[in-house]
């Protein structure tokens, strides 16, 4: 839940060190069921007067999906659709591609992305004696606080956790690669409270290379998807670790796919993709909503894209992708097929929708622009960059190369073809695949490579 005060001139003071935020239930405040956050200045009340400060009470469902756009709380930012609302940012690299800032070392090894809030970065590494998430401060790099979340190891000769954490409030929610959920508190990291999806939860997988999920936090409940026969997903209260309900409905096996949250005919759900299915799943109690066959093969890896009641979505190993149109009627939901082809099959990096069209990697064929209504191809082009992941941002879009050099370039995302407006080759570049996908925040760009961080400024200037 998040409100913003902001001024005649644009400006909004979330977050400011000078302000001090109150907040109050819903139902204190005599507001609707979903609640709000009141936001008042506490410390300096003369600043209203100059300003004519505006306050708006937006009642939104949690604080890490509708962030200020600056901050990216979560796996694929705010929204959970990989699209950077920053403005102001370079249009156009420089020859080399842009300043680097800094490069921040002893991470741990592993290929988690990085969540940003503030003036704070959080990410995994492996260490040699576990699995620790751990803070930097924005501005330099260094490392404030770390703090054990497992084993270490794993993943099926890929070692390593992939979890991106979950910034909501004082509060941070990491998986490990063996299935430790766990709670800190982002000031020091302190731990609040931890489960295990095989040990508690009977959790199985589709195969074997180790929990990666991103956990979403929702309404004020962990979600997360241990999988297996007691329920696919899994709800806990973010205060206190409690249970609150498993999917007993909805028992596929665990892929390595983070969900999104939606609101589909006037019911809030969540939306996961597995290898058997894609589904959706009731916000309040987990009840299964509705579900639609889709069988992968070897890992599901993408988090799926909606718009206009469509669920779109691709993974690798040539089964390619799906468009699923999702309605109901009476209560009773149903998700019917709109297509069903190869012209995107991703297997890893991701895909992202700008307008009407959807980009990413397709295995052996390319960079690919496709329509997200009929599934028709726009263009596609395996020449200037190999496999990889995408972030848009500004109507341009950010790709990630994973091998070799781990080349970065900014294109257009346009419907006429590849429109390149720079390119830069990672310094320092481990032997590792770099499958974390760019990140920006606050006007830098992230690039998680194992133990390294860089940070690029990527402001306009």
């Amino acid at each position: 839940m998040l409100s913003h005060v902001a001024a005649t001139d644009g400006k909004v003071f979330h977050g400011n060190p000078e302000w001090h935020f109150a907040t109050l239930p819903a139902k204190e405040m005599n507001l609707p069921p979903c609640g709000c956050v009141l936001v008042a200045n506490m410390k300096r009340l003369d600043i209203f007067e100059p300003y004519r400060l505006a306050c708006t009470l937006l009642c939104l469902g949690t604080a890490a999906q509708f962030a200020p756009a600056a901050d990216w709380p979560q796996w694929r930012g705010p929204k959970r659709d990989n699209i950077c609302g920053e403005t102001g940012l370079l249009q156009q690299w420089p020859e080399g591609g842009p300043k680097l800032a800094w490069t921040a070392a002893g991470l741990g090894d592993g290929y988690s992305g990085v969540a940003v809030v503030g003036e704070r970065i959080y990410t995994l590494g492996d260490g040699s004696d576990g699995c620790f998430v751990r803070a930097l401060d924005a501005g330099t790099g260094k490392i404030l606080w770390s703090a054990r979340v497992g084993n270490s190891g794993g993943g099926g000769g890929f070692p390593g956790p992939r979890c991106t954490p979950t910034v909501e409030g004082a509060q941070l929610v990491v998986l490990g690669q063996f299935g430790d959920l766990v709670c800190l508190e982002t000031a020091g990291g302190k731990e609040l409270w931890r489960h295990n999806f095989k040990d508690e939860l009977e959790g199985k997988m589709m195969s074997g290379w180790g929990y990666a999920e991103s956990p979403m936090v929702d309404g004020g409940r962990v979600i997360c998807t241990p999988g297996g026969p007691k329920g696919t997903l899994a709800a806990f209260d973010l205060a206190t670790g409690k249970l609150a309900w498993r999917s007993e409905g909805f028992t596929d096996n665990a892929a390595y796919c983070s969900m999104l949250v939606e609101t589909i005919a006037g019911a809030r759900q969540y939306v996961q993709f597995t290898d058997a299915s894609v589904a959706g799943v009731a916000a309040n109690d987990g009840r299964l909503l509705w579900r639609a066959p889709r069988p992968g093969k070897t890992a599901v890896i993408s988090t799926p894209i909606f718009a206009d009641n469509g669920v779109f979505v691709t993974s690798g190993y040539g089964i390619g992708c799906n468009l699923f149109k999702v309605t109901a009627s009476d209560g009773q939901f149903s998700a019917e097929p709109v297509y069903a082809n190869k012209t995107m099959i991703t297997q890893l990096g991701g895909v992202v929708k700008v307008g009407g069209h959807l980009f990413g990697y397709t295995d052996s064929k390319g960079w690919t622009c496709q329509e997200f209504e009929s599934g028709k191809l726009v263009w596609q082009d395996n020449a200037r960059l190999g496999k990889g992941s995408v972030l848009a941002v500004g109507g341009q879009l950010i790709l990630r190369a994973e091998k070799d050099k781990g080349t970065v370039v900014l294109i257009n995302a346009t419907t006429t073809g590849w429109a390149e407006q720079g390119r830069f080759d990672q310094p320092e570049r481990s032997n590792k695949n770099s499958w974390p996908p760019p990140v920006i925040a606050h006007g830098r760009l992230y690039l998680r490579d194992q133990d390294k961080l860089l940070s690029y400024d990527v402001k306009a200037r």
